[in-house]
Formats: C-alpha cells, structure tokens, sequence
C-alpha cells in the first residue's frame, strides 16, 4: 500500500466527512477507478499507431491497456463496425492511487503553462474527466521515440455527486484553477 492512499485513508476521510458532514465514514466520497483513454483516429490507415500507443499506455500505468473497438459503421468516416479505434485502461486499487499520486506530483507539474485544472471536468455523476494534450508529460515516455504527440483523456470515477467528487479531489491534492470574481 502507498503512502499516499494512507495518508488518504487516515486523515483525508476524516477531514472530507468533517467538511461535509457526514456522520458515517463509509459513505465518505472515495475513487472506484481511474480510467484512461486515447483516440485513434488514425488507427484505420496506420496499424502500427495502436502497437506503439498501447506500448506507451503500459509504461504510464503498469497495466496492459484494451483496443477499444467501433459499436456501428460510420460511412462518412470510413469506419466499420469492429475496427479498433483507440486504447483504454482501467486502474482500481493500489494501481489506481499510485497513478493519481504521479499524476498530482509529477505530471501535472510538467505541463507547460500549467494553471491549475478546470471545474468543468465533472459530469452529472460527480465523475471528473481531465485531458492532457500531449503524452510527453509522463516520466516515463522517451522524447526520442515518439513518432506524434497523442492526447489521453483520464477519467476520475467516484460514488459521489459534484460537490463531493470536488472536495475528494481537493483533499487527494488536485490543484484546481482560481475562480476570478
């Protein structure tokens, strides 16, 4: 177990059911899974991008990454039903908190002009979605062997609404952008 899930299980629980009052710890706001995925556009006419992405996936998280396949064929974009046309990964558990934790102290960090991250990222579940231009900003990619900067979405899965999901991530340590009045 990381130091930074214990420090969430020890003091953050406690501090998020302070803040909004919730009397049970077990109905305290916590992440279910971080799922992270890329669009491959150019995967109907470049096979070797999905090997290359799904490499590059790995090494972010330490876990074999999925293709995810085409539901219907879309004539206008050439597409047929079963293509692959990106990669995910789903993190849970140990994984899951040591990739928030690289993510709030390394990542994040890296990238350029970095203000913060946007409130508009919830959806009406209270799940936070945060995209990131380019995959050059994880430790773990070597500049030299990319052949095209991709971008990644990383979605924050929770059991809570808006408002909790926000106190979650505030606690877990996401740096949110300054609201200007």
């Amino acid at each position: 177990m990381s130091s930074f899930r214990d420090q969430y299980l020890k003091t953050g629980r406690q501090t998020i059911a302070r803040d909004l009052k919730i009397s049970n710890i077990m109905a305290v706001p916590q992440l279910i899974k971080v799922v992270i995925n890329v669009s491959l556009g150019e995967a109907l006419s470049n096979k070797k991008a999905v090997e290359t992405v799904m490499n590059q996936i790995s090494l972010i998280t330490g876990q074999k990454p999925v293709a995810t396949r085409a539901r219907k064929d879309i004539s206008t974009f050439k597409l047929r039903k079963g293509e692959i046309v990106g990669v995910k990964v789903t993190l849970r558990a140990g994984k899951m908190y040591d990739f928030v934790e690289k993510l709030i102290k390394i990542v994040l960090p890296r990238i350029r002009d970095f203000r913060g991250i946007s409130l508009g990222g919830f959806d009406g579940q209270g799940n936070y979605t945060l995209g990131l231009s380019e995959q050059i900003v994880f430790p773990e990619i070597d500049m030299s062997k990319i052949d095209k900067a991709r971008g990644l979405e990383i979605t924050m899965v929770t059991n809570a609404g808006k408002e909790g999901t926000k106190k979650l991530m505030e606690n877990l340590g996401f740096p949110f952008m300054k609201v200007r009045k």
